[in-house]
């Protein structure tokens, strides 16, 4: 599954080979129309707590701790069904996690594409 996952920014013109596009942000990026989206869906209930979303601020020196905590909310009841739902598309096509984030390395993406492709898929919280 590690190839089925993929990250890009929500801006990015979309691609054929994105397969399932799904924006993983909780709040709708700024400056794009729905239209102009071409998503699949729009899964908020991924995405970080607002608490923690604030905290990082998008800040790569506190990086490895918000990843430490998000990977921490994936784990509860209210991650899991929205984790499972991403897990059964990426068994099936392509995945496309979207984020308007600059920094997609530094992103809740990149966190969750790799917690979906790590041992156990996720399964395990690890």
């Amino acid at each position: 599954m590690t190839r089925r996952i993929v990250c890009r920014r929500i801006y990015e013109e979309a691609s054929p080979q994105d397969g399932k596009r799904v924006l993983v942000d909780r709040v709708w990026p700024r400056g794009m129309r729905k239209e102009d989206a071409h998503l699949d869906e729009w899964l908020r209930e991924i995405a970080p707590s607002s608490e923690l979303r604030r905290w990082y601020g998008h800040d790569p020196a506190r990086f490895d701790e918000f990843r430490r905590r998000y990977r921490a909310e994936l784990r509860d009841a209210e991650h899991r069904e929205a984790a499972k739902h991403l897990r059964d598309l990426a068994a099936h096509d392509r995945l496309t996690l979207l984020t308007a984030t600059k920094d997609v390395d530094h992103s809740q993406a990149a966190v969750l594409a790799e917690w979906l492709t790590g041992p156990g898929s996720g399964r395990s919280g690890a």
